[in-house]
């Protein structure tokens, strides 16, 4: 009797080891499997091109979902009349600090939050992308080897009496005003759409969105959680607050407001190898790389085995995933691991064959990769590298929301 135990147990751990070898050659040849778990309604993928602007096709496109949401149907909103009055107000922003603050392409989420209450909105049709210059997509090259020049010379300061109109209006702003205008277009002072002519301001107000309504968080431990702080990268120029949360609380922001219909403005470091290996082929990993971390029953597998190697198994097929501590996500931003790359939007919810979770991201570089514009960003990634995010309010957990003093 014991004998047959002893053989029956020998020959289940030979059928265990045989399905585990064969599951783990059925997901080297499948490469990376994805099942959809939630999907939120959003708008088309858009091309910001050669343009830095991706801090305004993120942030517009999460503004379009937002109106998907809410039940005003889809609109497609025009980039460049943001772009244009950002621009212009970065560069007396870089003035006033005597180039302190940078003048550049990029921004923040909150350019776009500030920009339609400031500016309104308007839709594409009205101001499209390269019109200016015959083209269907932006090119900001020749404009910005233009407006630097402009602003630099002003805000080194060697003009001590900036000369004025007659309207007191300082020219130099006005020179540069009228770069962007020539580049980018003429803001509409009034315009029709679908049969109702309105301004920008007015067709913002028709819209129904309430500005104060979208929430910036973040999670460092330099700043004391629960409290708002100024994130200290350059293209924050407006200075604009985050609200900082321990890191779980945050990654519990994100699948709460996943789960109840809410997207997500994700702001992000794309520098690291997880991202550039995969992204085109529609994935973005944070590969486990330390042998003693390893879990699972084949980690037999893994030991032994470099960084590198680890790293080259992870570009064709999941592999077991780095959760990052609160302390190193602050190392990493700390020594610029973790920089301010790239504006996105997160729009649902995913697991790979392995049940690794996913986060599916629509990007702004058009028809790009294997799926169309859009990639799968792996629940680690996001976990560390993640610069801040905005999100309705009503898209954080109520005991979040208490903490924080959010009504």
């Amino acid at each position: 009797m014991k004998k047959t135990l002893i053989l029956l147990f020998v020959c289940l751990l030979g059928i265990s080891a045989s399905f585990a070898q064969e599951k783990e050659t059925t997901t080297k040849e499948e490469g990376y499997k994805f099942r959809n778990l939630k999907e939120i309604p959003i708008t088309s993928v858009k091309d910001q091109h050669r343009a830095g602007t991706c801090w305004c096709y993120s942030g517009l496109g999460f503004i379009e979902a937002e109106l998907l949401r809410m039940g005003k149907g889809e609109y497609d909103l025009s980039e460049m009349y943001i772009v244009a009055n950002t621009y212009n107000d970065r560069a007396m922003a870089a003035v006033r600090t005597h180039g302190d603050v940078s003048f550049s392409q990029g921004g923040s989420f909150y350019d776009v939050i500030y920009g339609m209450k400031a500016f309104g909105l308007v839709p594409e049709s009205e101001m499209r992308p390269g019109a200016a210059y015959g083209d269907t997509l932006s090119d900001h090259s020749e404009l910005s080897l233009l407006t630097d020049a402009m602003v630099k010379a002003i805000a080194k300061g060697e003009q001590k009496n900036l000369q004025k109109n007659s309207n007191n209006e300082v020219l130099w702003q006005k020179a540069v005003a009228a770069v962007h205008e020539v580049y980018l277009g003429k803001n509409p002072e009034k315009f029709t759409y679908k049969g109702v002519e309105y301004t920008p301001k007015s067709f913002y107000e028709s819209l129904g969105l309430n500005p104060d309504d979208y929430i910036s968080i973040t999670s460092y431990t330099h700043h004391p959680f629960y409290e708002k702080f100024v994130l200290e990268i350059q293209d924050n120029w407006r200075w604009a607050q985050c609200y900082n949360v321990p890191l779980d609380e945050m990654m519990e922001i994100f699948d709460y407001a996943v789960e109840h219909g809410y997207t997500i403005a994700w702001g992000s470091d794309v520098s690291e190898p997880g991202f550039r290996m995969g992204v085109k082929k529609g994935f973005c990993v944070l590969p486990e790389t330390k042998a003693s971390a390893m879990q699972g029953s084949d980690m037999a597998h893994w030991t032994g085995m470099s960084a590198k190697e680890i790293q080259d198994e992870a570009a064709k097929h999941p592999t077991p995933q780095r959760w990052v501590t609160q302390e190193e996500r602050q190392i990493a931003y700390d020594n610029w691991e973790t920089t301010d790359d790239h504006g996105m939007l997160i729009y649902g919810k995913a697991e790979d064959q392995d049940g690794n979770e996913y986060y599916m991201v629509k990007n702004s570089w058009g028809d790009y990769g294997d799926y169309h514009g859009m990639f799968y960003a792996s629940k680690a990634f996001v976990r560390y590298k993640t610069m801040n995010i905005v999100v309705h309010k009503d898209g954080i957990p109520k005991e979040i929301k208490k903490k924080l003093g959010i009504k």
